[in-house]
């Protein structure tokens, strides 16, 4: 049913929650799994001194996180790919699923609500809307103590 099973990482607790739930399913289905970072320059050009250096302190920070994800799905025996792209985060991840093939994409949400999710949006909301591939969403384990 699914070859490949993407799982967006930013490092972040509400992603690694993900992460636990796409190596089950890559080993239930034998599937491949992808581990991609996007280092998101739409919320830095605006900056004119510096955005360098903020995107490649990013971009080591992503090959990091994809790093930690391909050592945990090896330990499991998953065959993974990582990427590390740069662009804003959900346009950058519809079109990873488009050119890679993915079958399934499982994503950690942050779970913001009232008006920092208004103003902010949510990148999880966004790849639901508008990627081809089914998204299965994992709250937060963080936002799950909160309550």
């Amino acid at each position: 049913m699914y070859d490949n099973i993407l799982v967006p990482t930013d490092g972040s607790v509400a992603s690694e929650g993900a992460v636990g739930h796409a190596i089950e399913l890559a080993k239930q289905y034998d599937a491949t799994l992808h581990a991609l970072y996007v280092v998101d320059t739409g919320a830095y050009s605006a900056m004119e001194v510096g955005s360098d250096i903020v995107v490649e302190a990013l971009r080591e920070e992503g090959e990091q996180a994809v790093a930690r994800v391909a050592k945990e799905a090896e330990a499991a025996g998953i065959a993974v790919e990582t990427a590390v792209e740069t662009g804003i985060a959900h346009r950058s991840i519809v079109e990873y699923v488009e050119t890679e093939g993915i079958d399934l994409v499982v994503m950690g949400t942050h779970g913001r609500t009232g008006v920092g999710r208004f103003l902010l949006g949510s990148v999880a909301e966004k790849v639901v809307r508008t990627a081809d591939a089914p998204v299965m969403t994992v709250r937060s384990q963080e936002e799950e103590t909160e309550e």
